[in-house]
């Protein structure tokens, strides 16, 4: 199974990508790792779902999400690896961005634990990042995330081949990312509660200087990226 994609990419918002491959109406989901749960927020109030599970294993954004209240949307904190739901209790399973960041040895077991939760005919959306980019030239510098990704699309084509999904389509695309400074880059990104790494004032120079690096003239959008994904929609057959 392929990595990365050939030819041209369109750029477009993830959310355009999911209501053109994914029907949300009347639909039962789940979304593993929602982090700030701004995409389970936007399709509560932009489609017709019928519920959303958004659940998050990191405990700061967990509390954070638990402040809010959001029609259609309740949170929880599970990893993909255990899911307390019962068997085939879901119609659609989102992951974005998030396989890869659950630990290896759980890889497959999560896969399979989103196969036992969701009804036959459901669907998988697994949206990785490919490892490419500019943004990703720079993040790189403090978590080098190569293997990992990898390693997740390794996870996804064992479940194909050990018959748990159907590969209905492989689709990439390019997410466009706006940031104005360093700062904001290194308060969502760097200084993230989910990463795990020790940034001394060396690094955190080095990687500053990288990012500036991509500076363009534009004043309301100094900084611009088109970071490149992989969206794998299994169905359950």
């Amino acid at each position: 199974m392929r990595i990365s994609g050939s030819g041209s990419q369109v750029v477009r918002d993830e959310f355009s990508v999911m209501t053109e491959k994914i029907d949300f109406v009347g639909a039962e989901v789940l979304e593993l790792g929602c982090g700030g749960a701004a995409r389970a927020e936007q399709i509560a109030k932009q489609t017709e779902v019928a519920s959303i599970i958004a659940a998050e294993i990191d405990l700061v954004a967990h509390r954070k999400n638990l402040e809010k209240s959001i029609e259609k949307v309740e949170f929880a904190s599970f990893g993909a690896q255990a899911i307390p739901l019962q068997d085939e209790s879901v119609d659609i399973v989102i992951m974005l961005k998030s396989l890869h960041h659950v630990p290896q040895p759980l890889m497959s077991q999560s896969l399979q634990e989103i196969h036992r939760i969701l009804r036959v005919g459901g669907v998988a959306y697994l949206s990785e990042p490919v490892f490419q980019g500019a943004l990703n030239e720079v993040i790189r510098l403090f978590h080098d995330e190569e293997s990992v990704r990898k390693f997740a699309f390794d996870a996804i084509a064992e479940s194909i081949e050990l018959g748990l999904f159907h590969l209905t389509e492989e689709y990439f695309f390019l997410s466009p990312v706006r940031m104005l400074s360093f700062d904001q880059f290194r308060e969502a990104i760097m200084d993230a509660t989910y990463q795990d790494h020790e940034a001394d004032e060396d690094l955190v120079s080095e990687v500053r200087a990288r990012f500036e690096s991509y500076r363009s003239e534009d004043r309301e959008t100094p900084f611009y990226f088109e970071t490149p994904n992989r969206v794998d929609l299994l169905k359950k057959l």
